[in-house]
């Protein structure tokens, strides 16, 4: 399976209680118009239903089985499930070893929203296998403690829907030029408020454009997302905190993380060791000596 959905990927809530045998389902922290959830199932669970957001997903073990458009379905480990809404399906466990999955339910406004006014994407297979899709969709799915902050959503759904463009075969709306000016200006005032909560509507009035549109101009003139931009700017201001000699819980804090857990991540994702380790390193500290057999 592949490795943005396993070991590092999705830890957290799954991780606790993955191994109980049980048939449940497990919620995460919301979003507005997004619901996150994972699942373990045994057998048929699913009467034929219809609910009116996209449920798009991920099967982690066993066979993801159900009808849809009258057809019977199967996701394997590492596949993807992207369901339209008001269409009927049901599901369940294809096999006897049962059926582990994390999902996620979109409300069609927020796609809506992100494609400026192109017909929401239709994807008539229901099943997809698509490891650019699947990491972006890790991105949401792979740590379901966190709640998701608002700039990455806005980056999020606009991923989102220029894969399920590409899926609908439907091609993707041309970005045109890139807004420089615009870009600069939200990359000038993220930089300037990187330690305080920036919404996505005060970068709407900075630049006067809407947040996904701003979303797909800030990645290309500056190679990442205004989300990711913000976290970069955070976490410098971290290590200059570390070389001062603050402690790390404060540093969490005055630097715009919602806790130290948060921090910790954010920092070994972006420099690939822990804040301990680098703020040992930064005041001298001798590594453990590891002595090998003569």
């Amino acid at each position: 399976m592949p490795t943005d959905l396993v070991a590092e990927a999705f830890q957290g809530l799954g991780r606790l209680c993955a191994n109980d045998g049980g048939d449940r389902i497990v919620q995460a922290p919301g979003a507005t118009g997004m619901e996150r959830i994972e699942a373990w199932f045994h057998g048929p669970v699913f009467d034929p239903h219809r609910h009116d957001t996209y449920a798009i997903g991920v099967t982690l073990s066993g066979v993801q089985s159900f009808h849809y458009r009258g057809a019977v379905r199967h996701s394997l480990p590492g596949q993807l499930i992207v369901l339209h809404p008001d269409e009927v399906h049901d599901g369940g466990a294809g096999t006897e070893t049962g059926l582990r999955y994390r999902m996620l339910y979109v409300e069609p406004s927020l796609l809506a929203a992100a494609m400026g006014g192109v017909p929401l994407p239709f994807v008539p297979e229901g099943i997809i296998d698509d490891a650019g899709f699947r990491a972006t969709l890790a991105s949401a799915l792979g740590d379901l403690d966190r709640e998701l902050d608002e700039l990455f959503v806005d980056d999020f759904i606009a991923q989102l829907a220029g894969f399920m463009q590409q899926h609908a075969d439907r091609p993707a709306k041309p970005l045109g030029r890139t807004a420089w000016r615009t870009a600069t200006l939200a990359r000038d005032y993220l930089a300037d408020n990187a330690l305080d909560p920036v919404r996505s509507e005060e970068l709407e009035a900075v630049t006067g454009l809407d947040r996904y549109a701003l979303s797909r101009h800030f990645r290309a003139a500056f190679s990442t997302s205004p989300h990711r931009f913000l976290v970069m700017r955070r976490l410098e201001q971290a290590k200059k905190m570390m070389t001062a000699g603050t402690p790390l819980a404060e540093i969490a804090a005055t630097a715009g993380f919602s806790d130290q857990s948060h921090f910790n991540r954010q920092f070994k994702k972006a420099y690939g060791m822990t804040p301990g380790r680098w703020s040992a390193l930064i005041r001298g500290e001798r590594p453990i000596e590891i002595r090998t057999a003569a």
